[in-house]
């Protein structure tokens, strides 16, 4: 390994904020969390006033939004382990503006249905993005910072759970769906331009370019990866159970605030705000946890309440015990994402990073995009209790495979084998 790799890495101990990588990855994030809650909700408002409250209508929102996160996953994670992770960051926000400027042009010209366009190759595109993130992580950041990394980058998302629901919904009210369309594009554009700052990629990145392996090996490498591992394994199948868990409801949280709390559709903003403020919490409180508890016991840990957590919400019709439920919800679902981004960066080789990405997040997002589209049926023929009881007993089961690895250990040369000179 090159003098140069390693030194790009932060060294232990150091501060993260004074890693360049880290400032512009933060940065770069700020303005695309921007862009996604005004998409997120000014569509949402949007859909909702064209259809009249249709949940068939509303539950497409998600399905196009989740669906190419499934069928672009596994691409997107090989292609990052050949890829300039730099260069490919940069040119997906930059095609994510170009798209948004193609719906506002439709929009203007044409049908109202284009709207979900927009998510459509945002999520498309982030598929190729969040793996080099990923990928990033490993080469620039010390492995004994990497789950406090995380931590702090939950935070930013946290942040933007309590602002991101608010600012969509104001954008959309104040100004209508074209200026909140414009103000998506600029934001996409904005991360893009930041991410030229990040340092350069390393030069073993153009080897990869330059040798034309087949695509179709490097996924069944990625497949061959994961079934080895023993808590990449488990791993993929609690992302399935989860996935199942979380697709049966994505869709329905509008429904729980019009029929089971008797509320405007307006009022999930506050719900998801609460999330937000107990996410940012929740997420402080695992930084000062984090080289004390193993990440796949944060994992366990975090899915066993939310699976509470959906139960409750089903069965609530006081509207302080649901924010109440959210609350506690965000407050454990850091333990969640960075237990699992923790788990894929200590048990994966950083030539792999990328591939293993592509395997994992289909495991959730197949199954989470096969609920989501039976989500209407399910609202027609079940209750919302019925329907959340049933997602917080899936989430359950999926907890407790989990316990056969608590007691199990990354391997010192996974953790060190890019930071050692």
């Amino acid at each position: 390994m090159s003098n140069v790799q390693a030194t790009q890495v932060s060294p232990m101990g150091s501060n993260l904020f004074k890693n360049r990588f880290y400032q512009t990855i933060l940065v770069s994030n700020l303005f695309l969390q921007i862009g996604i809650w005004v998409r997120n909700f000014a569509i949402l408002m949007f859909v909702t006033d064209q259809t009249n409250n249709d949940p068939m209508a509303i539950s497409l929102i998600s399905v196009v939004e989740f669906a190419p996160i499934f069928v672009f996953s596994f691409i997107g994670g090989a292609f990052a382990d050949r890829w300039r992770p730099k260069r490919t960051m940069i040119w997906c926000d930059f095609l994510s503006s170009v798209s948004v400027l193609f719906v506002l042009l439709t929009l203007l010209y044409g049908s109202w249905e284009t709207v979900y366009f927009a998510t459509f190759i945002s999520a498309i595109l982030s598929q190729f993005s969040q793996p080099s993130v990923m990928k990033l992580f490993k080469q620039h950041v010390h492995p004994d910072q990497l789950q406090q990394g995380m931590a702090l980058f939950q935070s930013l998302v946290a942040i933007f759970m309590i602002m991101g629901p608010a600012l969509g919904i104001f954008s959309y009210h104040q100004f209508g769906i074209h200026i909140s369309i414009a103000v998506m594009g600029v934001a996409f554009l904005l991360s893009a331009v930041v991410l030229f700052r990040l340092p350069p990629d390393e030069e073993k990145a153009k080897i990869h370019e330059e040798i034309k392996l087949n695509l179709r090996k490097e996924l069944a490498d990625g497949f061959r990866y994961v079934w080895k591992s023993p808590v990449l394994k488990v791993l993929a199948l609690a992302f399935a159970i989860a996935g199942f868990s979380v697709g049966i409801i994505q869709t329905l949280g509008l429904f729980v605030v019009t029929e089971r709390l008797g509320q405007p559709k307006e009022f999930l903003q506050f719900l998801l705000m609460v999330n937000g403020a107990a996410m940012l919490i929740g997420g402080a409180v695992i930084m000062t946890l984090a080289k004390k508890v193993p990440p796949q016991v944060l994992l366990a840990f975090g899915m066993s309440i939310s699976a509470l957590c959906i139960a409750g919400m089903g069965l609530s019709t006081s509207i302080p015990l649901t924010l109440a439920l959210q609350f506690l919800n965000g407050l454990t679902m850091p333990c969640i994402q960075i237990g699992i981004n923790t788990l894929i960066l200590q048990w994966t080789e950083q030539s792999y990073v990328g591939r293993v990405n592509g395997v994992l997040s289909p495991m959730f997002m197949g199954m989470m995009v096969i609920m989501m589209s039976l989500a209407g049926y399910l609202k027609a023929h079940f209750s919302l209790i019925e329907i959340y009881s049933v997602s917080g007993i899936v989430m359950l089961v999926g907890a407790l495979i989990l316990v056969p690895i608590f007691k199990l250990k990354a391997k010192p040369s996974l953790d060190t084998e890019s930071h050692t000179i």
